[in-house]
């Protein structure tokens, strides 16, 4: 069990995501008692046992199901016979709790200027894991962009490559012009991001998408893209900019709808 909770530790550290599976009822003859637990990874390999055999199996399946939907499900199982479908024989009956366990949300600012550096302050202040990146290394780094956890002072182009981009990533492109975005959005927008929105006006991305399109770029990519991102608030700080922005991220990640509280 020591060792189930010294990785969940792990977890956090490292950035990673992972399914802790617990057996919460167990009744009559059945392999493994209540409060035994497993913890499956991404990739499908697990620590810690439920029970073995193909109880284990349909678990993992299971667990593997909830990282990629982040629903957390309670699993039911008769162990009687297995011609009927039953994963054992034991006689008994458990249940499984499966549960998704998720790092804090990555949100990333490419284009660290004055609205990125505020989108920097507000992310972190709302439990972001913040990262910046920026071509210009002057402006990626801590002295000039205080408090993200991370630095890529790269290419737009070049950054999925240097950092993992996860369902679990939202980016937030404050760059400083359409042409920037051109030949740095492609690669991107082939990621897992659960969101990608672009700084600027409609005419802005109205020539930015043209320029995708006519670079190859499917339209059902370009399409993942908000921009103009964020609520319309009537913005015109880079603070008022940066609530405006993030608060369509909080919309995006916890589903809600942007309308007025009184609607």
């Amino acid at each position: 069990m020591n060792l189930i909770y010294n990785a969940l530790s792990d977890l956090q550290k490292n950035n990673q995501s992972a399914a802790l599976c617990t057996v919460t009822k167990s009744e009559g003859s059945t392999p493994r008692h209540v409060g035994s637990k497993m913890l499956v990874y991404a990739d499908g390999k697990f620590i810690g046992t439920v029970g073995g055999g193909d109880l284990e199996n349909r678990v993992i399946k299971a667990a593997l199901q909830t990282l990629d939907d982040g629903k957390a499900q309670t699993l039911f199982y008769t162990m009687a016979d297995p011609a009927r479908g039953d994963p054992g024989v034991c006689g008994g009956q458990v249940e499984v709790f499966v549960e998704p366990i998720f790092p804090p949300p990555t949100l990333v600012v490419i284009g660290a200027g004055h609205v990125g550096k505020a989108v920097v302050h507000l992310a972190k202040w709302l439990g972001f894991r913040v990262v910046v990146s920026d071509d210009r290394k002057e402006f990626c780094n801590p002295e000039s962009t205080p408090g993200a956890d991370e630095y890529y002072p790269v290419e737009m182009g070049k950054l999925a490559e240097s950092m993992k981009i996860t369902k679990q990533t939202y980016l937030v492109i404050t760059s400083r012009g359409s042409k920037v975005d051109v030949d740095g959005l492609p690669s991107l927008l082939k990621s897992e991001a659960v969101y990608i929105g672009v700084i600027g006006s409609k005419r802005r991305w109205s020539v930015t998408a043209k320029a995708l399109k006519e670079k190859g770029v499917k339209e059902e990519l370009i399409n993942k893209v908000r921009s103009p991102m964020g609520i319309e608030l009537q913005a015109e700080t880079p603070e008022e900019i940066a609530v405006s922005i993030m608060a369509e991220v909080l919309m995006v990640k916890d589903g809600g709808s942007g309308k007025a509280m009184k609607d």
